[in-house]
């Protein structure tokens, strides 16, 4: 362990932060949950899964969905104190949301995600690193939750405002003929974002855990330090098996 700890001193390596890594794989776990439970109830037409319904438009699965959704992008907002350099975190989430805009493209164009939760992460880093990284975490926090308030606002601004056109999309603001698989728009996420960047500055001034005694490594841990990878992989991998299994027709 010293001979370890002496070899990331040397190469400037940043310790793993425990307690993060198994937060952002719960939050992934979770998720991935979520979308089987989706596709077998949209694409398989089954009812029930392990005792867990497939209507996800009960009130209890809204509030569940935006917890672990807002985990992971609280997540991200704080993780973002950590790294050594967000533009390259941004163009890679740029290249993976990019992918997953094709992809959806090619499955169902009528929904096509254009501006999903990876999508949101990428402009949320950008407007970060350009605006937000060299402030103090109370204007992070300030600005957080005045964006999360105009969000609570959100459905009342879309009643009086008649949009035409889906190029606001990533402010929240689109046709009334606008579906997709997956929308994450700034308003109010890039709040939670910004929250999170905040509490990753007070809680984490010194970049260290804030559990001192090291614990066991875990699967969910390993998922935390691989979430993109596996968000990125776990529906084509989904859809896939039940395309083997007879259940979908994929074109």
């Amino acid at each position: 362990m010293e001979q370890e700890g002496a070899v990331r001193s040397k190469l400037k390596v940043p310790e793993r932060i425990w307690e993060i890594d198994f937060l952002r794989g719960l939050a992934i776990i979770l998720m991935v949950g979520y979308h089987l439970l989706y596709d077998l109830g949209d694409f398989v037409g089954l009812k029930k899964f392990l005792s867990f319904s497939t209507d996800l438009t009960t009130p209890a699965w809204v509030v569940a969905q935006n917890f672990f959704a807002g985990l992971f992008v609280i997540l991200s907002g704080l993780s973002s104190t950590f790294s050594r350099n967000n533009l390259r975190r941004f163009l890679k989430f740029l290249a993976v949301a990019l992918l997953i805009t094709a992809a959806t493209y090619v499955f169902d164009k009528s929904s096509v995600i254009l501006f999903g939760i990876i999508h949101c992460l990428a402009t949320a880093v950008l407007i970060y690193t350009l605006v937000f990284q060299k402030t103090k975490p109370a204007t992070r926090a300030i600005w957080g939750s005045l964006i999360l308030i105009t969000g609570f606002f959100m459905p009342a601004i879309k009643k009086v405002l008649v949009v035409k056109t889906n190029w606001l999309l990533p402010l929240g603001l689109h046709k009334l003929s606008f579906a997709s698989f997956d929308y994450f728009p700034l308003i109010p996420w890039f709040g939670v974002f910004l929250i999170g960047a905040a509490l990753g500055q007070w809680l984490y001034s010194e970049k260290k855990s804030l559990i001192r005694r090291p614990l066991p490594e875990t699967f969910i841990n390993w998922c935390g330090r691989h979430s993109l990878w596996i968000y990125l992989l776990h529906q084509p991998i989904i859809m896939g098996l039940l395309y083997l299994l007879g259940y979908v027709t994929l074109f």
